[in-house]
């Protein structure tokens, strides 16, 4: 009797322990874990006449490794995504110092409210009025005309670089939002005692402020460089059939049926992802980002 009493307490324990766990495990289960687990299979079939093959080859991954201009925009995506990542930093980390360390609390939330006022509209709304700025007759050019600076409208649009620019624009909310959140747990008496020992204001921020916000600089370049690194609608609306990412690509092939080989692509992107993470994973500790 004592056995099986010893034993029900240690089988409610356990499940009041991981019971918790079962919706969470089943949601991912099926939602992605299975799907992933068919992009994996799905790579490494084949498409033969627009059906998929249950053969396994890595003839997808020598395709698309072995073609020029596949290896090109595979290049141009990941110096795309850098530079919309560190662009983006750039600019959200000094509206974050600011916001946090200069700016009345009363006036902080209306600000924030501010920057994520554009996710209230469409995300294809917000990608088809880049047009009327960068566009031929949109807003720069006629500003920059009226004020006789050029005689003829300058081409913004369809380069690798207007669609950078629009990443920034999509992404910068998150990149903000995640610093304000790790600045604003600062305590920024430790920056004045450092100007006070005779740092200047840069090196302080670089010595003292960045290594304690150093899990926040990390999530905030997690979330705005693995979404940019499979965007597929900026390049298309802004950049044009001529400056395609591997988003485009994978679009292209599903469009023409030819899933095995979307599904290499797509994994391939994963895989990156996984090794970003990887690399990573020492910043995104919960001790760390939690200043436990």
């Amino acid at each position: 009797m004592t056995t099986e009493v010893g034993g029900g307490s240690r089988v409610a324990s356990h499940l009041g322990r991981f019971g918790g766990l079962v919706p969470a495990a089943l949601y991912f289960g099926l939602f992605f874990f299975v799907p992933f687990g068919l992009v994996i299979c799905f790579s490494f079939w084949q498409d033969v006449n627009y059906t998929v093959v249950h053969h396994w080859t890595l003839e997808n991954y020598h395709y698309f490794l072995g073609q020029p201009a596949y290896r090109s925009t595979m290049w141009a995506t990941l110096w795309m995504s850098v530079a919309a990542t560190g662009i983006t930093l750039l600019i959200a980390f000094p509206f974050s110092y600011w916001l946090s360390r200069y700016v009345p609390s009363g006036l902080q939330k209306p600000l924030l409210v501010l920057v994520i006022v554009p996710f209230w509209t469409s995300y294809l709304l917000r990608m088809y009025s880049w047009l009327n700025i960068l566009g031929t007759k949109g807003l720069i050019n006629t500003f920059l005309e009226k004020l006789g600076i050029i005689d003829q409208p300058l081409t913004l649009l369809y380069s690798r670089w207007s669609v950078v620019v629009v990443l920034v624009y999509l992404y910068f909310p998150f990149a903000a939002l995640t610093l304000y959140s790790s600045i604003d747990r600062f305590d920024w008496d430790q920056l004045l005692a450092a100007m006070d020992l005779g740092a200047s204001p840069l090196k302080a921020i670089r010595k003292i402020l960045v290594p304690q916000i150093r899990p926040g600089i990390i999530t905030a370049i997690i979330f705005v460089f693995i979404p940019v690194l499979g965007e597929y609608l900026a390049p298309q609306i802004i950049g044009g059939t001529s400056t395609p990412m591997l988003g485009n690509v994978i679009d292209n092939f599903q469009k023409e049926a030819l899933y095995a080989r979307a599904s290499s692509i797509a994994l391939l992107i994963a895989a990156f992802v996984i090794i970003v993470l990887i690399l990573f994973r020492k910043s995104l500790t919960a001790k760390e980002a939690y200043g436990a």
